[in-house]
């Protein structure tokens, strides 16, 4: 649809770029408490997330979690979470974003093994369900509102 994006913007949505890396992941940038960082988008994802190794990159209060996390090529692992956060993607932005703090260590591992660079997290269904997300892989853009 060549006009979706004159069509959304009337709709108050909000069109944010991504790029396809090589390992076909969807790439975006997103700041969280004003940082701005690498981000795979994944719409299987149930929540966003960051490494442990960026708590302090993003200035995040990291509390104790009874919640295990589970992913691809990893089940069961120890998790944290950072309540009421400030996330912005492009123009877009939620003020009291909740994230989920976890090792990321083989996501980047095998990020690397296919020569792509390593992200600070995953932005998941959370946020695509919150800012009712429509997704343009043709044109490289998620659109939020």
């Amino acid at each position: 649809m060549k006009n979706l994006h004159d069509i959304l913007k009337k709709e108050n949505y909000k069109k944010v770029k991504f790029k396809i890396t090589k390992t076909q992941h969807l790439l975006i940038k997103a700041k969280i408490n004003g940082v701005l960082g690498n981000f795979i988008l994944d719409t299987g994802a149930s929540n966003s997330c960051v490494g442990f190794e960026s708590i302090d990159l993003f200035s995040l209060e990291a509390k104790k979690s009874k919640t295990k996390a589970s992913g691809a090529g990893a089940n069961g692992m120890f998790t944290q979470i950072a309540f009421k956060n400030q996330l912005q993607l492009g123009n877009w932005k939620d003020v009291a974003f909740d994230l989920v703090i976890f090792d990321l260590s083989h996501v980047n591992e095998a990020l690397i093994q296919h020569k792509s660079k390593p992200v600070h997290g995953i932005i998941g269904a959370d946020v695509l369900m919150k800012g009712k997300a429509i997704v343009d892989y043709f044109n490289y853009c998620l659109y939020l509102q």
